[in-house]
């Protein structure tokens, strides 16, 4: 089962209260055979945990790392993967679409 959008946001503040660096990611963009819909989100705190999904799995580790990079340099990322791009590849994105994600972080 996917967590909603309200755990998603409990979970953002509860990293935050407790301390943590957090950032969201949320699709942007789609075409094709998409594995998840515009606004899906996905939250990771700074030691990598998370809650959520973009991709349904796909490319949810190399959103990862880049949503940590963006926890520690404060800059938002605008990610894209697709079927024809290598990047995709390595991270399994087969389903025959693409998908552009915004990473950013919360304070």
């Amino acid at each position: 089962m996917l967590a909603s959008d309200e755990d998603i946001l409990a979970r953002a503040e509860e990293w935050r209260k407790g301390g943590k660096g957090v950032a969201i990611a949320t699709v942007i963009e789609t075409w094709g055979s998409a594995p998840r819909p515009v606004g899906s989100n996905l939250v990771i705190d700074d030691e990598g945990n998370f809650l959520g999904s973009v991709s349904g799995g796909c490319v949810e580790g190399e959103v990862v790392t880049e949503a940590m990079d963006t926890i520690e340099d404060g800059k938002a990322r605008t990610l894209e993967f697709g079927v024809a791009d290598e990047t995709a590849w390595r991270v399994g994105l087969s389903c025959g679409g693409k998908i552009k994600v915004y990473v950013e972080k919360v304070d």
